[in-house]
């Protein structure tokens, strides 16, 4: 399956090319390039623009006196409620320590004690221990994200901004070929083209924006989830969609990028209350307000229920003005913007979409379903969250499987010098009908209903028909003329884009008929949305029990005896979900090659 587009016009070779920005795609492009590999790196917004820079909290890892990597594994193995992949956790917090100190040596400058130069950790949710590393206060995923654009640019990796990437390109056996892209505005490249590699990483990021209120960026549309579905891939766990417990409540009509209020917040000591100012949190879990995310949202959602409320209150006011500039002054700054006074007043809270445990199913070494394709970061699932992922260990998952990613891709270089088939485009591909972008809001608005922080059968049944009748919208209606001709031809800039269907002028005379979605971002990022809403939504009625942050309604109890495994997901040739569920929390391997390393 592809995206309906105009041929690429024109194309750039390398040995890898990596899609995205962030802590995942960055590492894995300067680990790639130190091999001496030439690599791409393809981004939808500019180099510093993807979820990484909105991480406030920090990353995890055993770097504290007594912390050991075998208590970080306890923890996530906790948070991940009985369906962690433990042998992929093991990785993380053993390669962990490592990563963190080579990030450092890359130039992230991370807080440090005024008095003896190391590195100040806190805790946060689900953590026993203080592992979590930070910089700037709350500011370390900008701090990250320059420290890693500062050693791309640094390094001259060739880089192509604001191009949204469309489809895997795969040669006659199948192998990844390269990708097709569109670069939006103007530029050394700009219109539909084609990078050719015989690997391609996948570090996209998260697909928050299939909810109408989310802490995700804007390009977070899981771009690389769709375009993994359409190649073939296998994708696992998108049920598992965490809502972060405290986000700043900004009215129950908010939506699109709301700001969070972090996790570190409730680690350096604030409070869970409600209006009448009690702390419901206790007697909750033994952490109370450090409870694993999923047990703190679900307290906050069954408060709001019990007291007809819409929010809950975060209380911090016995920091004082001096340690929230100090320790938080992003999250200062962002209440304040929005009208609230955190020093002098209760922070209002509630639960919004934040992180996608699942994605792109991959092994140890990032490689998925298809030969040549890689995926790591948000986009992936490596089984290290499980049913809910542990704080901060998002930004290390990051690191270590991107390392792990580039020196699986260098040691194929080694073995047998890199080189990508010719693309071909299958005689059975099917071009995908483009959904209306005006379905945006209505998608976004389906899945908050339906397939939000609480989902039953019913509601999920009623999102899945609702979704699948704007599928039908888009197939209902005639493709009018071909898009091959209006692409360019090679080598030259292709025309201005055209605008979607909705913002054409009406039809004349008697043609009333619908219009199909033109070729354009805006429709191709809507077809995104929907394919993995419609996927993520089959997925969560089919988990017919409550686990992590998938919590059913008719279904509250956890059930280990037929749900303690994974649920593995495809789209066959006519786009339905086909699922099946593993033996058991550890993954099948991905190829022949898994079981060899």
């Amino acid at each position: 399956m592809r995206l309906d587009a105009p041929p690429p016009g024109w194309s750039v070779a390398a040995d890898v090319v990596v899609v995205g920005s962030g802590v995942a795609g960055l590492t894995a492009a300067l680990r790639c390039a130190a091999a001496g590999l030439a690599t791409v790196v393809v981004t939808k917004a500019r180099l510093d623009d993807g979820s990484t820079r909105w991480a406030q909290g920090g990353i995890a890892a055993a770097l504290g006196d007594g912390d050991t990597p075998e208590q970080h594994l306890a923890d996530t193995l906790v948070a991940g409620a009985g369906l962690c992949d433990e042998e992929a956790v093991r990785l993380l917090v053993t390669e962990g320590p490592g990563a963190v100190h080579r990030l450092i040596a890359t130039g992230a400058h991370f807080d440090t004690s005024p008095d003896t130069g190391e590195i100040e950790l806190t805790r946060e949710g689900g953590h026993h221990r203080r592992r979590i590393a930070h910089a700037g206060g709350d500011a370390t995923g900008a701090e990250i994200s320059r420290a890693l654009v500062d050693a791309v640019r640094s390094a001259g990796l060739r880089t192509i901004e604001n191009a949204l990437v469309l489809d895997l390109l795969t040669d006659a056996d199948g192998r990844t070929a390269g990708v097709s892209l569109h670069v939006m505005g103007e530029g050394q490249h700009d219109g539909v083209g084609a990078v050719h590699a015989p690997a391609v990483v996948l570090a996209t990021g998260g697909m928050g924006q299939i909810f109408a209120a989310t802490t995700n960026p804007a390009v977070s549309t899981g771009d690389g989830v769709a375009l993994a579905l359409r190649a073939g891939a296998e994708v696992s766990d998108l049920e598992f969609v965490q809502f972060h417990p405290t986000v700043l409540f900004l009215g129950t009509d908010a939506e699109g990028q709301q700001p969070l209020v972090s996790e570190a917040v409730r680690g350096e000591g604030a409070h869970l209350v409600d209006a009448s100012g009690t702390r419901f949190m206790l007697g909750e879990h033994e952490l109370a307000e450090l409870a694993p995310r999923d047990i703190v949202a679900k307290a906050i959602m069954r408060r709001m229920r019990e007291h007809d409320a819409d929010h809950m209150y975060l209380d911090a006011r016995h920091f004082g003005a001096e340690m929230w500039a100090h320790r938080f002054p992003t999250i200062l700054a962002a209440c304040r913007a929005n009208g609230f006074d955190p020093v002098t007043e209760p922070i209002p809270v509630a639960p919004a979409a934040h992180y996608a445990s699942g994605g792109v199913r991959t092994d140890p070494y990032g490689r998925t379903t298809v030969p040549g394709l890689y995926a790591c970061g948000e986009v992936a699932c490596t089984g290290v969250h499980g049913a809910n992922r542990l704080a901060s260990n998002s930004l290390l998952e990051g690191l270590v499987f991107a390392e792990r990613i580039a020196a699986d891709i260098a040691a194929d270089a080694a073995r047998e010098p890199l080189a990508a088939g010719a693309p071909v485009t299958p005689a059975a591909a099917t071009v995908l009908p483009l959904t209306d972008p005006g379905a945006r809001v209505r998608i976004q608005r389906i899945m908050s209903v339906g397939a939000g922080v609480l989902r039953s059968a019913d509601s999920l049944r009623e999102a899945a028909r609702a979704l699948d009748a704007i599928r039908a919208e888009a197939d209902a209606i005639p493709e009018t003329a071909p898009t091959s001709e209006t692409a360019p031809t090679s080598g030259t800039a292709p025309a201005t884009e055209t605008a979607p269907a909705t913002e054409t002028a009406p039809a004349t005379g008697t043609d009333t008929a619908p219009k199909p979605a033109v070729p354009g971002v805006d429709a191709w990022e809507t077809t995104n949305l929907l394919c993995v809403a419609r996927v993520l939504t089959a997925a969560a009625l089919r988990r017919d029990e409550t686990r992590g942050c998938h919590w059913r309604e008719d279904r509250p109890d956890r059930d280990d005896r037929e749900w303690r495994r994974h649920l593995v997901i495809r789209l066959d040739p006519g786009r339905s979900v086909v699922a099946h569920r593993t033996d058991s929390t550890a993954f099948p391997p991905t190829s022949s090659r898994e079981h060899q390393s």
